[in-house]
């Protein structure tokens, strides 16, 4: 299935600056080979030859980027000049035509520093040549991830590595130290000084023409000796029932080796059996029972030992025999999440960052399972703050905060000209398109835009100009290899996918650096692939996805009134005072994207800009977006807001939080007010979005096609913004998938159920008999997946509202989405408990228990098949437009070498997936096998089932 794809469409803002291209005829093709001739301590010979493979050439001129300070001395058969790290070589006068076919060669000597990288980004006369410069691939064989071993270790490492020329070398790294080098295939070695503790192993190869590539990494443990192993190492038990956990070896043993587990602490509790007998590293169950005498709660410590192996201990808490069963759920799936053998995370010193999903091989919205997303730490700050509740542990979520604000949201230094910014100007203007092969989209400044009236607020109110909000898209292994700035090593790293128009899906998706240095991609980056300008500037971009920050201020107000109750306030009051800070950038989201006035927007000339707040809409729509120029002495910076408002965006908890709740009011002067009307907007919107059958429609615009277009006569309005059945994108139509209905309902169900709104509990009378009579419960539950839309609503009048007799909504298919069933679950006990309604009630008690029968040793998941994987190998067809679209003549190249062109498919430019374990699945679909299943486990479902049961808990239990 294809899921939801958050940041589409943002075009690309570039102002003038920076680095000017150069206009080259559409017939130029060429190829460079560059080669290291010879190196010493400070300096390196090297040749550069040119094959032309297009037109004859009259002149031509040689460009490059140097990524190691590299600096040329000497040059000959050329003439040479270099400007910063960019070199440039002209022809000389004696051979200026080079013919179809022909070949030129230049050479120099130049100074390096202590490493000598080759540069990749060769254009002729504007135009990027292909290879053979191509980066190795690279895999690592051995060890495997989640391998175990014993002080002295002996870990075996192997790799596998390619290259179109020759592979010079493989080092292997145990996080940054050097641990092994092979010079020659097969590529392998063995780290004989393993410490004990964790251990991050990757294999980094280097060509003969020193382009590098990096593996995955892979996680091992050492040990001090041989140990067992104990999972989850805490248990909760309710007092009279029993539990499990599960014992193994570590490492196999040469003969059977006997555990026995002992207790210390409450008598109450007991494991049997008391001893295990290992020939394996095969698991083997333990059960812990309570006895059950109705005493005080009782806590004990099992510990495993064995001779000569390092001991392993599980803690085990009684838990009163009336807690719910879903509140002791709650803590089997928390402790599941954040076993760290489960995957879920990555560690970076002490904090943790969420995987999108346990397996690598997935594409949707994030086109790779390690990466991750804004959404996922949302989640994560909910699931700590559910711990938070439960156990009165706070520490774990001021942890999240922690890492939610250090590796998502940019810092200072990755945000450095946002002094620059100019509120009456906040960025120009360039259309949207429709057609990925209308791109790249021309900046059109004649077009008026209109000022911003809350970035001066927000600074006085903050002390800077920068923004407080989080990048929707993250590349937590820097698995792209983009790094930091273009560095190519740091993670996690910022990019981007989406960026062409409502038809571009995420197979069509051309990955970016957030931070464009022109080091990838082509001579202007990736720039000029979404927008058409005179020249262009290294720059950052980032872009916010609402509906991620509106769930931290959500989570927030949860986590402050359970705290509260706790008398623990003030261990969160700073994380809580930070989210109000979140939600007062996140007014972004209110605003048109060029802050044009809102309403009968009808071309992008006429329309005019806006000023105080006649260009804010008050709804959340897909995103906003920031940006400006690397060099810090530049002039330049820009912000765009959205005006398309999608109906599963929209947060009236969080709105209600932002201007009703002290602790979450913002510091600026016209925040709370400001979320005050949104409050009264949203509720509007979804009243007048809301079927006949029940379901939620689409959403509304102030920018038909993104281009201030003229929308079909008779499209109706609201507050003079026009209906979009679909809103921002249309590959699959965004309105189909049935989990925006409950992500964005189960907000309005819990602004329900915490103040009674009225205005909220209208729209679930009508939305929950819809859903329920489309649901099927038990074992083998069924809810809705994809729908079909019909009509439109009546244009709005808030005095008297249309019935939207002629919107009508069919469910096409069903699922066992498991993180769709826990959200829709929320829904309805959200409802239920203020509403008394007992169908609801009983309907969403019955998909979590459904849920508990779909348990495995990760979480809880159903298998999938993945149909949508044929798109792998897809390229672009001119007659369904349709594939990855890349404009004629450009071409570049993605960090490892992997060519970007016409061609190029959604594979082509990311090699890196036939190195996945799981891809032979893929490849035999590809084949013609069937297609591939696959079992996943996303972070925010397996968090949202979490905090499922746990709402159960804390309102039924």
């Amino acid at each position: 299935m294809t899921r939801r794809r958050v940041a589409l469409a943002v075009a690309a803002v570039v102002l003038s600056g920076g680095v000017p291209a150069v206009a080259a005829p559409l017939a130029v093709a060429c190829t460079v080979t560059y080669k290291v001739t010879n190196e010493w301590n400070n300096g390196f010979g090297a040749s550069v030859a040119i094959r032309n493979d297009g037109d004859a050439m009259n002149g031509w001129r040689l460009t490059w980027t140097f990524p190691d300070g590299q600096r040329v001395q000497q040059g000959w058969n050329g003439t040479f000049s270099q400007n910063g790290s960019v070199v440039t070589v002209t022809n000389p006068d004696w051979a200026r035509n080079l013919p179809t076919g022909g070949t030129a060669e230049v050479g120099f000597n130049g100074s390096k520093g202590a490493t000598n990288t080759a540069p990749t980004d060769f254009a002729v006369n504007g135009v990027s040549c292909t290879g053979p410069n191509k980066a190795p691939t690279v895999a690592l064989t051995s060890p495997t991830s989640g391998a175990s071993y014993t002080v002295p270790a002996q870990i075996p490492l192997a790799a596998t590595a390619t290259d179109d020329g020759s592979v010079a070398k493989v080092d292997f790294y145990a996080g940054d130290q050097l641990i092994a080098t092979d010079t020659s295939a097969p590529f392998t070695g063995t780290w004989s000084s393993a410490p004990a503790g964790d251990h991050s192993i990757t294999a980094r190869a280097t060509d003969n023409l020193g382009l590098v590539a990096t593996s995955a990494p892979v996680g091992v443990k050492v040990l001090s000796g041989p140990a067992v192993l104990a999972s989850p190492s805490t248990v909760s038990v309710k007092q009279g029932q029993t539990a499990t956990f599960d014992v193994s070896l570590a490492t196999a043993p040469s003969s059977p080796v006997t555990v026995t587990l002992t207790r210390s602490g409450s008598g109450n509790l007991t494991v049997s059996p008391s001893t295990l007998t290992f020939s394996s590293t095969a698991k083997q169950t333990v059960t812990v029972t309570s006895t059950g005498n109705g005493g005080e709660l009782g806590t004990a410590t099992f510990t495993a030992s064995a001779t000569g192996h390092t001991p392993a201990t599980v803690t085990v808490k009684e838990l009163d025999p009336s807690t719910s069963d879903f509140n002791q759920a709650f803590l089997n799936q928390y402790n599941k999440i954040k076993d760290p053998a489960s995957g879920y995370f990555r560690k970076f010193g002490d904090l943790l960052v969420p995987y999108h999903s346990v397996e690598t091989l997935m594409v949707e919205a994030p086109d790779h399972g390690h990466q991750t997303t804004s959404e996922a730490f949302s989640y994560y700050l909910w699931l700590e703050a559910s711990y938070g509740r439960v156990t009165g542990d706070w520490a774990p979520f001021k942890s999240a905060f922690a890492s939610m604000e250090k590796f998502i949201i940019p810092a200072k230094e990755d945000q450095p000209t946002n002094d620059k910014y100019d509120a009456s100007k906040p960025a120009t203007y360039a259309p949207e398109h429709p057609r990925m092969d209308q791109y790249p989209s021309e900046l059109n400044s004649s077009a008026p835009v209109g000022s911003d009236p809350i970035a001066a607020e927000l600074k006085a109110a903050y002390g800077n100009s920068d923004i407080y909000g989080m990048h929707w898209l993250i590349d937590v292994d820097n698995t792209y290899g983009f790094g930091r700035c273009g560095d190519g090593t740091t993670a996690p790293s910022y990019i981007n996918t989406y960026q062409r128009g409502s038809s571009e899906s995420v197979w069509e998706t051309i990955p970016q650096p957030s931070c464009d240095t022109f080091k990838h991609g082509g001579p202007n980056g990736f720039l000029d692939l979404f927008t058409k300008d005179a020249s262009y500037a290294k720059q950052w971009k980032y872009t916010n996805a609402p509906d991620a920050d509106a769930r931290v201020v959500q989570v927030a107000l949860l986590a402050q009134q359970w705290a509260t109750a706790q008398g623990k306030a003030s261990e969160i009051s700073t994380e809580i005072g930070k989210s109000a800070k979140m939600g007062d950038y996140l007014r972004y989201a209110m605003f048109d994207k060029y802050f044009k006035r809102i309403g009968n927007c009808n071309s992008p000339t006429s329309c005019p800009g806006g000023s105080g707040k006649s260009s804010a809409h008050y709804l959340m729509s897909w995103y906003y977006a920031w940006g400006g120029a690397t060099d810090t002495s530049a002039g330049w910076a820009w912000r765009i807001g959205d005006g398309a408002s999608h109906q599963g965006y929209q947060n009236p908890l969080a709105a209600y939080a932002l201007s009703q709740v002290p602790a979450l009011k913002p510091l600026s002067a016209t925040g709370q007010q400001d979320w005050s009307t949104s409050l009264d907007r949203q509720l509007e919107l979804l009243q007048w979005l809301q079927s006949a059958d029940g379901a939620i429609a689409g959403g509304v615009t102030n920018s038909w096609e993104g281009q201030y277009g003229a929308p079909p006569s008779g499209t109706p309005t609201f507050y003079g913004m026009y209906y979009d059945a679909h809103p921002v994108w249309r590959d699959p139509p965004s309105n189909r998938w049935f989990g925006f209905q409950v992500w964005g309902i189960e907000r309005t169900a819990a602004l329900y159920r915490l103040t009674g709104d009225a205005r909220a509990k209208k729209i679930l009378d009508k939305w929950v008999p819809w859903a329920i009579a489309n649901t099927t419960t038990g074992t083998n539950f069924q809810i809705p997946s994809d729908m079909e839309w019909t009509g439109a609503p009546d244009t709005w009048n808030a005095s008297n509202p249309g019935s939207n007799a002629n919107l009508r909504v069919r469910v096409l298919n069903y699922n066992q989405d498991v993180g769709i069933a826990a959200s829709y679950a929320k829904v309805l006990l959200n409802y239920a408990e203020r509403s008394g309604n007992e169908a609801a009630k009983t309907t969403g008690e019955a998909l979590l228990t459904a849920l508990l029968d779909h348990q495995d040793d990760l979480g809880i998941a159903t298998p999938e098949t993945r149909s949508d994987y044929n798109r792998f190998d897809d390229v672009y067809d001119t007659s369904t437009r349709e594939g990855p679209y890349v404009p004629p003549g450009w071409t570049g190249k993605m960090p490892n070498g992997d060519q970007i062109g016409q061609g190029s498919s959604f594979l082509s430019m990311r090699s890196m997936y036939k190195n996945d374990p799981q891809w032979p699945k893929v490849q035999a679909y590809l084949d013609g096998g069937p297609a591939p299943t696959f079992t996943y486990h996303r972070f925010w479902a397996q968090a949202e089932i979490a905090t499922a049961f746990a709402l159960h808990a804390e309102l039924f239990g």
